[in-house]
């Protein structure tokens, strides 16, 4: 089992930068790949980010440029790094961890509390 700890989110003006943490409650190494997913109001929840294992990411065609994933896995934390955020209403983002390789976002997955991102001036 994996608890996963979301912070950092609040309110930004458009164009602003935030950071987004997600502390696991195992070895965050040990962790075949981890994700961030983000969900608006009235939305389904979309993939933003993936880590793996070996550190190799991949980004959703929105956040590209903008977003960097990232770890460490000294504290066992993930990062969002979210850079030249755009007005896209308030979506909560999630952290989820896929710690034997079924599939994030799958029921064999973990899921954090969310944290809120709001964007607007």
């Amino acid at each position: 089992q994996v608890q996963l700890v979301e912070s950092g989110g609040g309110l930004v003006q458009p164009g602003g930068s935030l950071r987004l943490s997600c502390v696991t409650s195992r070895s965050i190494s040990s962790i075949y790949a981890m994700g961030w997913y983000r969900q608006g109001p009235g939305k389904s929840r979309e993939l933003v980010a993936v880590i793996s294992k070996a550190g190799s990411t991949n980004y959703a065609d929105p956040v590209k440029g903008r977003f960097t994933i990232s770890r460490d896995d000294a504290k066992n934390t993930m990062y969002l790094q979210m850079n030249n955020l755009k007005a896209e209403g308030k979506p909560v983002y999630y952290c989820n961890a896929d710690p034997d390789g079924d599939g994030l976002g799958t029921d064999s997955s973990y899921w954090g509390q969310g944290t809120q991102v709001t964007v607007s001036s």
